[in-house]
């Protein structure tokens, strides 16, 4: 886990990105989503930081789908650095995050609620 990179705009975990090796999250210029990201965009235009610093809960870009929407609500809740202290946790304990070509164990949820207490406990 690179904890350094965080989480991006719209949730996703830059920290336990595959890609981050060549990209250094949304504001490094270096993104290869910079250009077509709806949250990035969008998040700029507010003068925010990421989604979860907005008051709308909106489901545009990548927040219409449950991992990186339900990673944002997580953050409302609790903080990102205790987002951050679980997905750490997590992964020690052999959580494993999407990677190319592999269907994560934060991708088998369809429940937002769910997801969270996943995130939260490690435990499904």
């Amino acid at each position: 886990m690179r904890r350094e990179l965080g989480i991006a705009r719209c949730g996703l975990a830059c920290c336990l990105c595959s890609e981050n090796t060549t990209c250094h999250g949304c504001d490094s210029g270096e993104c290869p989503d910079k250009d077509w990201c709806e949250n990035r965009k969008c998040s700029i235009s507010k003068k925010i930081s990421h989604c979860y610093e907005c008051n709308e809960k909106c489901r545009k870009g990548l927040l219409g789908k449950i991992k990186p929407y339900a990673f944002t609500e997580f953050v409302r809740r609790y903080g990102e650095e205790h987002l951050l202290d679980c997905l750490e946790r997590n992964e020690k304990n052999g959580v494993v995050y999407h990677r190319d070509g592999i269907n994560g164990d934060y991708d088998d949820f369809d429940d937002v609620e769910t997801l969270i207490e996943y995130i939260r406990t490690g435990c499904k």
